[in-house]
């Protein structure tokens, strides 16, 4: 197709009549995270991620996560004491801003390091803390809350 691509099932039992379009835009698509579950977001966009298109994640602050809060922040500081031994500079990034937060949920649901595919899917996703004045015109696409 000239607009998209057809996503055919792998497999040999497969069911080949059950065939996928998915329409590929110049535009991002702009999720506004506003009342949105962490998991369930990150998770629906990883799949949009991987289906070529690009996707730009706005209100990252106003993004929720289950749960107590005092279950969050302890877990969260029990995160944060992991670190190298020898050197702490080698230890794991621990990342303390929302829009890079969600980034790395979004990450760590796609190949990122298994195949170049999440590579590249990744690299077509951006979040931002509020909305930037580029996106303000666009209509913000809400996904389904559950």
């Amino acid at each position: 197709m000239a607009n998209g691509r057809i996503n055919r099932p792998a497999g040999r039992n497969s069911n080949t009549s059950k065939q996928e379009i998915v329409i590929r835009t110049d535009r991002p698509v702009v999720v506004d995270g506003t009342n949105h579950i962490a998991g369930r977001l990150a998770s629906n966009v990883a799949k949009l991620l991987l289906q070529g298109q690009r996707v730009t994640v706005v209100n990252c602050e106003k993004i929720m996560m289950s749960g107590t809060r005092a279950n969050q922040i302890k877990e969260y500081r029990e995160f944060l004491e992991i670190n190298s031994i020898i050197n702490y500079k080698h230890g794991p990034v621990h990342y303390r801003r929302p829009d890079t937060i969600i980034a790395k949920m979004i990450r760590q649901m796609l190949p990122f390091d298994r195949k170049p595919s999440g590579k590249t899917a990744y690299a077509r996703l951006r979040t931002y803390i509020g909305a930037p004045n580029d996106t303000k015109p666009i209509k913000k696409f809400n996904l389904k809350k559950h």
